[in-house]
């Protein structure tokens, strides 16, 4: 099947009963009830979901297909394809008989979710290991019916053979089928992402793979394209109320007065008002929608919390910082280096609040019963959701199941989480299943932030034109003021308005890169938020949380550096960065986008239209990228095309080059728009940036004409992720290129044609 499995109530076991081709596609939203009386019987059976159980991994079906339970899902970039080769590669069985279930806590354990581009550097390492251990056990279990050593057996297509007899031969299905496996992995003890936990088997060598490594394409998108897939708005069940939340319009005001009265004409409705938490339901969506805007509400006289937005940097500059890393540790002495210094050259750079922008609003549906809570969410995250709502509803974490369903998108810590929390206080309290989604204005206004940032960075050059000293600071809003889950109660919009205690935490980030320099210093600070509770501006993550940011200004420095020097910008990171798979990146996607040494910035051009170059590098958890864009600038309008983009990308072994190419490609076109489009606005009482014309995203005519993916296989190096990395040198190339065409440095983010035509000017 290439559709995704349409809401049903049904036992693990009986997917194992179930008869059929199979192929890879996204297991959910499915709900699984153990307790159905025709499967009651082989309950005892049954292993406990656990991370010690190859069971809850792998299990091979009665038709010899096979099972994969994920603890991870796809956020878009077609993750399960990959898993489905390498569950299939080291079973030995063919691809499309592999189905991959991701994300249900019914079926699933802990792995962390989507989260750090982690899907199969830590995911797919962990399924891999289930998946050769259960050929291990297969192949001793084929050895018993055979009466053969294991060394004299070959497998092809599931079916175990003699090597010197091809008739003799048994099938998984005819092994294990339908059974669950009941074997002890050796867990390392750790949920999330680094879960752990091998078998005795050892996976096979790269050289043998035959499956990994190849260029399967999706099955999901034409469902998706012709709405034949559910997403999380399309979920139903028998006697759901619809609800909507109501936020104030000065953020940090709370209700005092609510009159119900005033939607007493509106069929149904209701209101759940708890300290500072107020929703409407209603058994009709519109119904709902109208309460929210006719309900009456008194609130508080809230200060306004925020400070003028043009005075945003001036109160990160100033803000005293609650937290100061310095890492890794400073090599040599920075601050002696550049007491001797001929020359200091110093920058400093901007970067606004960002939004997740999903291309819609969070929606949840949770529903009570008999003490059972389930909860159908887009969240990338349901494990940890499943923690939350234990944690805010008191109930026992074993009695709530959380059904990842696809959203309209995610990359971070958007606002599904909270739409979860928030549907089960509704739930709770009117006592029927409750379906809430957000509005757009809070899809947009109310969703967490990702931080706003200054970058300061100073080079010591001494006479000869050599650099001896590097010190680079990065200072803003932590990526943590909210954490990255929903797991904590006051991480989350429901806890938050009803007066939970607050934990605000502390993060960002430094350089990713190996540039070495005889003095270094790489350093963070964060500041306080400007709300500490409910707030619209609260911050947390967005995709490669402040990577982007950080490397803007790192690498737009670099190449201010080498323009003061008088030096291409490529030979001067090849003098500089010592890792060599860095260097082969970045001379990689030299070669291959035609580079010719020189100074920027060009000299050669005049009039209204220009173009320019510009490189950036980067590293993300083991993953190497090197970027060149290539930008048309119109002096007049102030509007930049990135019309070009060579990307050279290592990350280990590629497990599907098709799926990594659209990944790298998405990473592109999304840092585009952050770089030339997107930033929150705000007043001193609120969020202003509601829907698309006030948080414009890059338009489909402004997307690049080209961009040329250069994959670099490493097969001896197990994968690592690229979900993120190469959307974090984006906004220095294109910075780095504008200055190439125009000799203007823009140190600010977004390039939008009014901040354009302002530094042009």
């Amino acid at each position: 099947m290439t559709r995704m499995e349409k809401s049903a109530t049904f036992s693990r076991r009986s997917v194992l009963k179930a008869g059929g081709a199979l192929v890879v596609s996204i297991g959910a939203p499915v709900s699984f009830d153990f307790a159905r009386a025709d499967d009651a019987t082989l309950a005892g059976a049954k292993p406990p979901l656990t991370p010690d159980q190859l069971s809850s991994y792998i299990a091979v079906n009665a038709d010899g297909t096979v099972s994969a339970f994920f603890g991870k899902m796809d956020m878009g970039q077609g993750l399960f394809v990959a898993v489905g080769q390498i569950v299939a590669e080291e079973l030995d069985v063919p691809f499309k008989s592999v189905k991959v279930f991701m994300g249900d806590t019914a079926t699933s354990v802990n792995q962390g979710g989507a989260s750090g581009s982690t899907g199969l550097q830590e995911g797919g390492k962990q399924m891999r290991m289930a998946a050769a251990e259960a050929r291990r056990v297969l192949l001793d279990m084929a050895a018993d019916n055979l009466g053969l050593p294991v060394d004299q057996l070959t497998v092809t297509d599931g079916v175990v053979q003699a090597k010197s007899a091809a008739a003799r031969r048994v099938s998984y299905a005819d092994l294990v089928g339908g059974r669950f496996f009941n074997v002890h992995l050796d867990w390392n003890g750790k949920y999330g992402n680094p879960l752990y936990a091998p078998g005795k088997a050892q996976p096979k060598d790269p050289k043998d793979h035959q499956i990994v490594g190849q260029p399967i394409k999706r099955e999901d998108v034409a469902p998706k394209v012709f709405a034949q897939e559910d997403y999380c708005t399309d979920i139903k069940v028998p006697g759901m109320v619809h609800a909507r939340m109501i936020r104030p319009a000065v953020a940090g005001a709370v209700p005092l007065k609510v009159d119900e009265a005033s939607i007493r004409d509106i069929p149904s409705a209701h209101v759940v008002w708890d300290q500072g938490f107020l929703g409407v339901v209603a058994d009709k969506e519109w119904d709902a929608i109208r309460a929210a805007e006719k309900l009456k509400v008194e609130w508080s006289d809230a200060a306004p919390p925020f400070p003028d937005q043009a005075a945003l940097y001036d109160h990160i500059r100033n803000a005293p910082p609650r937290k100061r890393v310095v890492e890794p540790k400073e090599a040599g002495n920075v601050d002696d280096a550049f007491k001797t210094a001929a020359r200091v050259i110093e920058a400093e750079y901007e970067w606004p609040f960002q939004s997740h922008s999903s291309m819609g609003p969070a929606c949840a549906l949770v529903e009570i019963k008999d003490g059972h809570v389930t909860c159908w969410s887009g969240t990338q995250k349901p494990h940890f959701v499943r923690a939350g709502l234990a944690a805010i509803l008191q109930a026992p974490e074993e009695n709530i199941h959380v059904i990842w369903t696809p959203g309209p998108g995610s990359y971070g810590r958007n606002d599904a989480d909270d739409c979860a929390m928030d549907a089960a206080i509704l739930a709770k309290a009117v006592g029927k299943p409750v379906r809430l989604q957000y509005m757009r204005n809070q899809g947009t206004g109310w969703d967490p932030k990702g931080p706003a940032s200054i970058h300061h960075a100073r080079a010591a050059i001494d006479a000869s034109g050599t650099v001896i000293a590097y010190d680079f600071l990065s200072k803003g809003f932590s990526r943590v003021d909210v954490d990255t889950n929903g797991s904590k109660p006051f991480d989350t919009m429901a806890g938050q308005t009803l007066g939970i205690a607050l934990k605000s935490g502390d993060g960002f980030g430094v350089p990713a890169e190996s540039y070495a320099f005889g003095n270094k210093r790489t350093a963070w600070e964060t500041i306080a938020p400007l709300l500490d509770r409910a707030s619209p501006l609260r911050s947390s993550h967005l995709r490669d949380p402040v990577g982007p940011q950080i490397h803007f200004a790192s690498e737009s420095f670099m190449d201010e550096v080498a323009a003061a020097l008088g030096v291409d910008p490529i030979e001067f990171r090849l003098r500089h960065v010592r890792d060599p798979r860095d260097v082969s990146v970045i001379k990689a996607a030299a070669e291959k986008a035609g580079w010719r040494s020189r100074p920027s910035p060009r000299t050669d051009q005049s009039g209204d239209k220009v173009s320019g170059r510009g490189i950036a590098y980067a590293q993300r958890n083991g993953t190497h990228v090197a970027m060149i864009a290539e930008v048309d600038v119109d002096r007049r309008s102030g509007k930049i095309w990135a019309r070009k983009f060579t990307v050279a990308h290592d990350c280990g072994q590629i497990v599907n080059p098709d799926g990594l190419r659209m990944t790298i490609e998405g990473n592109v076109v999304h840092g585009i728009s952050r770089t030339l489009w997107e930033e929150v606005k705000f007043d001193r009482k609120k969020v202003t940036s509601i829907d698309w014309m006030t948080y414009p995203i890059l338009d489909i005519t402004e997307t690049p004409e080209e961009v040329d993916v250069v994959l670099i296989n490493h097969p001896e190096i197990a994968p690592s992720g690229a979900g993120e990395p190469s959307s974090r040198p984006v906004a220095a190339a294109i910075a780095n290129a504008i200055f190439d065409a125009t000799g203007v440095r823009i140190r600010r983010v977004p390039f939008s044609p009014d901040h354009v035509k302002s530094a042009l000017s």
